[in-house]
């Protein structure tokens, strides 16, 4: 029983416990990969559906990594599979523990107005939209924000970081070269991007879009608030609340 509740793994050489840093960075591509999914889902077609199973599915797999084994939690599972060939980077667990709970407090928060109240609202968008921040930031850049925000509140800072950030204190200057090429990549795209979205062939008809799997709601019920009016999200609303 005592080895099912830890958190982290003990190996020789560390002074405390750790997790293996490219199992959890795979994990987080894993979960942001599926939560943006279920955002746009919802976003652009108003059906919340798929969200709402992902609540679920995201709540149970950070309760299994905060309250019982992280070894145990099946995104990390996956992680590890999709990793295992590759040379472990043990970062410290503790931080990490802090930085899930945090998960685990939106997730659950989440359940609490998407799944059991189906509230549609600014502060799920709010939530959601930082489930997503923080998760892209790991997977992608191997910053855990979380772990950063842990450093303000625990007298004993992290340990064995991500990328060494802990210990090392500078990281290799960017030339100007490379700011230079990255400003013309930009330039070109906005470009590019003014060319595409101004073709004249996206001005065509086209076909009507199908209709939602859910209800439309009745005219009654279809006046946006106040709220979603002042911030320009009146037609989101609506298609968010099945008023077609």
């Amino acid at each position: 029983m005592n080895k099912l509740l830890t958190f982290g793994e003990q190996i020789n050489g560390y002074e405390v416990p750790v997790l293996n840093e490219r199992e959890v960075r795979a994990s987080a591509g894993i979960l942001f990969f599926l939560a943006l999914i279920a955002f746009m889902n919802a976003w652009l077609v108003g059906d919340f559906r798929f969200t709402r199973v992902f609540v679920v599915a995201f709540l149970i797999d950070f309760s299994i990594r905060v309250f019982i084994n992280p070894k145990y939690a099946p995104s990390l599972v996956l992680g590890r599979l999709m990793v295992r060939r590759q040379q472990p980077e043990y970062v410290g667990a503790p931080q990490k523990r802090f930085a899930w709970a945090i998960g685990w407090t939106l997730a659950l928060a989440m359940l609490f107005l998407v799944v059991i109240n189906r509230v549609i609202g600014p502060v799920n968008l709010i939530i959601c939209a930082t489930c997503l921040l923080l998760m892209f930031f790991e997977s992608a850049f191997g910053i855990c924000l979380g772990c950063k925000i842990y450093n303000l509140f625990s007298r004993r800072q992290a340990q064995l970081c991500p990328g060494g950030v802990c210990e090392t204190p500078t990281a290799l200057p960017v030339s100007r070269a490379q700011m230079a090429v990255t400003a013309l990549f930009f330039v070109g795209m906005v470009f590019i991007g003014q060319a595409l979205l101004n073709d004249a062939r996206d001005a065509e008809p086209q076909p009507a879009a199908a209709a939602t799997p859910e209800t439309t709601q009745p005219a009654s019920e279809c006046t946006p608030p106040d709220w979603a009016v002042a911030m320009g999200h009146a037609e989101k609303w609506k298609l968010h609340h099945n008023c077609k």
